[in-house]
């Protein structure tokens, strides 16, 4: 065991106030990487607190001790806190309301696989390999020699799933497959979370689908794909920004298309952009230009214009992108 990971178990272990924090938009890897750890450090008698930083989409709500994750009121803690854990997230910025915790706390361990983490912790346990977060949080409990149990190995499950779209991904190595025996070994019931996870799409969700694929525009040869999701688009389907969950993926499926962009306006002015490549292109690089950041395959940042505004940005700087890689088609 390296000396990193053996600092981190001793501070655990020695540390009686434990809060646990992820990245704003929660996504699959982040609520699961969560939830396993705090019941991981509950098994070893810690007091764990996990911070809601964001509403919890209603895909995640079916895993056990989702309750657990809650809103807290950080000025109200008299006294720093012992030790924050902050799971999946790539800088302090992505804590939204609650940034100030890691100044009030005494020691920070900030744990993810995002190449384009900036360590903000005094522990940083960063590794662009693993192919999601999950899976380090499954090392470091097994490192502390707490039991992965049914409950736990769900979590992680769905950390590990989600973020390699169930396993489809490039980011998916032999590790990965040797977690998930370890997690199913576990006894987790793999159909149902799938059927969670991936089959039971809302009809507002179907409806906004159907809305935003009206929206596509291809570039280079069907090459490059973007879809529009507006807020009056979420209105008139009675959904949530949480139901484009999925929307990317189903574009990048499109078979000419390398990048796929999906553009969701959480308001006027304020563009999110999740971009996925299938093969060549590093969307990471794309996303940096505009101060943002991810994975090769998948990435996103934020743009403060309009959306047509932001798709002409986006879509630039993809073609700017364009010769720098090697093309195979």
């Amino acid at each position: 065991m390296n000396n990193t990971i053996s600092e981190l178990i001793k501070k655990i272990s020695t540390a009686n106030n434990i809060y646990i924090a992820s990245h704003v938009n929660p996504d699959g890897d982040s609520i699961g990487s969560i939830l396993a750890m705090a019941l991981g450090l509950r098994k070893i008698n810690k007091n764990v607190n996990i911070i809601k930083t964001d509403e919890i989409p209603s895909d995640y709500l079916f895993l056990p001790n989702i309750h657990m994750i809650r809103t807290y009121d950080i000025d109200e803690e008299k006294d720093p806190i012992d030790l924050l854990v902050v799971l999946d997230c790539g800088d302090i910025d992505r804590l939204g309301k609650f940034k100030s915790i890691v100044s009030n706390s005494k020691f920070v361990i900030n744990i993810d696989h995002h190449i384009s983490n900036s360590g903000f912790g005094d522990i940083n346990i960063v590794d662009e390999q693993s192919a999601a977060t999950g899976e380090l949080v499954f090392d470091l409990l097994v490192g502390m020699g707490i039991q992965i149990d049914k409950e736990i190995a769900t979590c992680l499950y769905t950390a590990i799933s989600t973020d390699t779209g169930s396993f489809s991904y490039d980011n998916v190595t032999s590790r990965t497959h040797e977690i998930v025996v370890s997690l199913i070994n576990a006894g987790i019931d793999k159909s149902d979370i799938n059927i969670r996870l991936y089959q039971s799409r809302s009809i507002e969700r179907t409806n906004l689908f159907i809305s935003s694929f009206s929206t596509l525009k291809t570039y280079n040869d069907n090459k490059i794909a973007t879809v529009k999701v507006t807020q009056d688009m979420l209105k008139k389907a009675n959904a949530k920004m949480e139901d484009t969950e999925g929307i990317i993926s189903f574009i990048r499926d499109i078979k000419p298309v390398e990048v796929a962009c999906l553009l969701k306006e959480n308001k006027e002015k304020e563009i999110k952009i999740s971009l996925r490549s299938k093969r060549f292109v590093d969307v990471s690089k794309i996303c940096s230009a505009f101060n943002g950041g991810g994975h090769k395959r998948a990435s996103g940042c934020t743009i403060n214009e309009s959306i047509n505004d932001a798709e002409r940005l986006i879509v630039e700087q993809i073609i700017k992108m364009w010769w720098l890689c090697e093309w195979r088609y």
